[in-house]
């Protein structure tokens, strides 16, 4: 065959070849980018992951066995809340031993009793409690209901009960006789509940125990502000304090109310060259509690020195037994300063301070700057809600703000008395919550009372669920 004439039988083949090479191109290209594509994706998806995974899992609260109390003989209820020990998670110090080192370093500064509970899962912030449930009338319960305790939430309660006696006919009758007589009342057994704004500490839940048939539960009920309240005659403008300077005056170090340091935080005010008389509780109270966590969280002197507790050894000043025995004495001397909750210190017509936060401001102590101080920590409430609230963060927090519980058997013997009892907790815990504000308190947050229904729903008589739900 003549070199021609195979060239030109070549020709068709190398044609062909180079259209196949010229399809490949474009094939090449389309797997390239589909690659790529894929890469993309699987990046994006990752990063929505990742930020989505600190979110609440739920906004529902957690039904997890390891929520459940360590009850002994008890019946097994998945959603009661944790006590088993383990370290505290809150830099805070912490009141239940009274041995407070140090102030708290951490931005959020409520605490936990010592040896309570690692914090388990928490309801989401945007929980919405269960509004389907009407209370009114009788179910099958007892015609009474007796309880016992702190007197921080008693101008509310006594507010609570009336309505509730009108609502359901059940009449619920309660004696302010300070947290440290309630916890005693409940692990005796002479009441059918007791009032804390001291949450319990796994030594004195340990020993109510046997009594209780289980871990006794905290039930939150309302969040109220713990005031500075003074007698300052012929001085009308409302001063201004920080943790610093109260520590020290209820430490006696600071004892003219024209000190330096007093009038450093009030420009303009003319201060009288008066001594200070400090009034403090002398009962076992959670309103003492509360407020010497807030000066040992803010005040190294005051942690290495008094500590907190529900008693401490105070230095000196003038004792009183509850919230309106501090009150008073504050009204009868001239030139005394105590701490009571707010709505004593309105109702006997005393000033009360602004308070310096953790942010730097000067907070009045009013339903708003209490809410917002409970708002700042619900999310990270622990699964046993036993926690006290000080020092929040937050620009508009009141810093001495303080939660109160109904504190309640986990499993009853007595059906008339068990049905009343959840009822009203669930009565009070919502439809109860509406009067909060008109008295100085404020309400729950959303995600404290759907943890608070938990617990309710978790109350057992003789084996068998005792809220009728209804």
């Amino acid at each position: 065959m003549s070199p021609t004439m195979r060239d030109e039988t070549q020709r068709p083949m190398r044609r062909r070849g180079g259209a196949l090479r010229l399809l490949a191109l474009p094939t090449l290209f389309l797997a390239f980018a589909l690659l790529l594509t894929a890469c993309g994706g699987d990046a994006s998806t990752a990063t929505v992951g990742t930020s989505s995974s600190s979110a609440p899992a739920s906004s529902a609260p957690s039904t997890s066995a390891s929520a459940a109390p360590s009850t002994g003989a008890a019946p097994s209820t998945s959603a009661a809340p944790a006590t088993s020990a383990a370290p505290s998670t809150s830099a805070a110090p912490t009141s239940s031993t009274g041995a407070s080192s140090a102030p708290a370093t951490s931005a959020s500064t409520a605490s936990r009793p010592s040896g309570a509970a690692t914090p388990g899962a928490t309801a989401s912030a945007g929980a919405t409690p269960n509004a389907s449930i009407n209370i009114a009338g009788k179910q099958g319960d007892a015609s009474s209901l007796n309880g016992a305790g702190a007197t921080f939430p008693q101008v509310l309660y006594s507010k609570w009960f009336a309505e509730y006696n009108t609502a359901t006919g059940v009449q619920v009758n309660y004696q302010g006789t300070g947290s440290g007589a309630g916890k005693n009342a409940i692990r005796d057994k002479t009441v059918d509940f007791a009032g804390s704004d001291s949450p319990m500490t796994d030594a004195e839940l340990q020993a109510a125990n046997a009594g209780c048939g289980g871990t006794i539960l905290h039930i939150p009920t309302t969040l109220g502000a713990i005031v500075i309240s003074y007698n300052l005659p012929n001085v009308s403008q409302k001063i201004k304090l920080d943790g610093d300077v109260l520590a020290s005056i209820f430490m006696e170090q600071t004892n003219k109310w024209n000190d330096p340091k007093i009038a450093a935080l009030n420009p303009g005010v003319t201060l009288p060259n008066e001594d200070i008389i400090t009034v403090h509780r002398s009962d076992s109270s959670g309103t003492t509690d509360n407020f010497t966590s807030y000066l040992a969280a803010v005040s190294q002197p005051w942690a290495n020195g008094p500590k907190s507790g529900s008693t401490v050894q105070w230095p000196g000043g003038i004792g009183a037994s509850g919230n309106p025995g501090v009150a008073q004495e504050i009204k009868n001397n001239p030139y005394a300063i105590g701490y009571v909750e707010l709505a004593f210190a309105k109702q006997n017509s005393l000033p009360y301070a602004d308070i310096k936060n953790s942010t730097g401001q000067f907070i009045t102590p009013n339903a708003a700057s209490v809410t917002a101080a409970g708002q700042a920590f619900a999310p990270q409430a622990p699964a046993d809600l036993r926690f006290k609230l000080v020092n929040a963060p937050g620009a508009q927090s009141y810093p001495i703000t303080a939660i109160t519980w109904i504190l309640v058997c986990p499993n009853q013997t007595d059906q008339p008395k068990a049905i009343a009892l959840t009822r009203m907790l669930w009565w009070a815990t919502h439809t109860g919550q509406q009067y909060n504000e008109g008295l100085d308190y404020a309400p729950l947050p959303a995600s404290i009372v759907v943890r608070a229904e938990s617990f309710i729903n978790s109350i057992m008589v003789n084996g068998q669920k005792a809220f009728p739900g209804k």
